[in-house]
């Protein structure tokens, strides 16, 4: 009788049930790894997102504590960088934490954030500089948001400060980027620190011209423009005399709002009576400064001599408009 040949050759050894056994132990220990590993992604994205919210959290945490600090005086480059500093202060920490949650080792992560920090020290020196003096810049406070500065290379108002660069406004408004070492390692010229201003006016009159009138005129004009302050009063003096003209020079204290316009009107005024003592001239115009007066008590809107606002015209008594539901019954 003939057998049907087989598939299976005669000399393979089936496996045997130890191998069986150790194949299925292999695999439930693949399964509880797979397991582990979900529940700790699971935990990390939840500590991830939980540090994500708190550090946005302690961020504004951070800058309502420091505007209710300098409430009077608000800072907002100070804010700003508190702010910033805090919320990667967090994300650090959050970040460590979620290695350690996947298996990672805290002490294989400083030496890698060691070796790393110190590779990128060494490739990035010039930037590094630039931290440093932007940290010098924000603890020393040269110069703040909004003030008018000059630096050896570029004049303006700044407009940003971080740590690496301070971005500035030229006054044809154009965005300069000067890095803070260049910054913080020159001259700084920062004309908003005062309030006042002296402004000198150096001005020629030929000797043809009566030189008493014009030097006479000029501190008229001075006295009479209320831009100009009382105290230091206007001083005005011959600073040189020649055989063709006599150079003498006006200075003046005033609000450094009103620095460039008194000094263009002065310097206008001295060339005009200059050729022509007799001309007259224009009176000056009013102050672009901020009423420096204080709010008096139980008036928060206004301050002494200000102006109401032309939109909102003058302030109403409601007692006295009949309109008002609290106003007196008139007879």
């Amino acid at each position: 009788m003939q057998t049907k040949p087989s598939l299976i050759p005669a000399d393979t050894s089936l496996p045997s049930l130890a191998n069986v056994r150790a194949d299925e132990t292999m695999f439930g220990h693949f399964l509880d790894w797979l397991g582990k590993l979900a529940v700790n992604l699971v935990v990390a994205t939840l500590i991830l997102v939980v540090t994500f919210w708190v550090a946005a959290w302690l961020a504004g945490v951070a800058r309502r504590g420091l505007g209710r600090m300098h409430r009077k005086n608000p800072d907002p480059t100070l804010e700003s960088f508190v702010s910033s500093l805090v919320r990667y202060a967090v994300v650090a920490v959050g970040l460590v934490a979620v290695l350690q949650q996947l298996g990672v080792q805290a002490t294989s992560i400083i030496a890698v954030l060691g070796a790393a920090s110190l590779a990128i020290g060494l490739a990035l020196q010039g930037a590094l500089s630039n931290v440093a003096a932007g940290v010098m810049i924000l603890l020393f406070r040269p110069y703040k948001v909004g003030d008018v500065i000059e630096t050896s290379t570029r004049n303006g108002t700044v407009k940003a400060l971080d740590l690496l660069f301070t971005e500035i406004a030229t006054p044809d408004n154009v965005k300069v980027m000067i890095p803070n070492s260049k910054v913080f390692g020159d001259v700084i010229l920062n004309y908003s620190t005062h309030r006042s201003r002296r402004a000198d006016v150096v001005f020629k009159v030929p000797l043809k011209t009566d030189l008493v009138t014009v030097l006479q005129k000029m501190r008229e004009r001075a006295e009479g423009d209320p831009r100009v302050r009382k105290e230091p009063a206007p001083m005005i003096e011959v600073v040189d005399l020649s055989e063709a003209f006599a150079q003498a020079a006006i200075r003046v204290w005033t609000a450094k709002e009103d620095y460039g316009p008194v000094k263009t009107d002065l310097m206008l005024a001295a060339h005009l009576w200059a050729e022509d003592p007799t001309r007259v001239l224009p009176p000056p115009r009013p102050s672009k400064a901020p009423d420096p007066s204080p709010a008096m008590p139980g008036d928060a809107e206004h301050h002494l001599f200000r102006l109401p606002h032309p939109r909102l015209g003058p302030r109403k008594d409601r007692r006295s408009d009949p309109r008002s539901p609290r106003s007196p019954p008139t007879a």
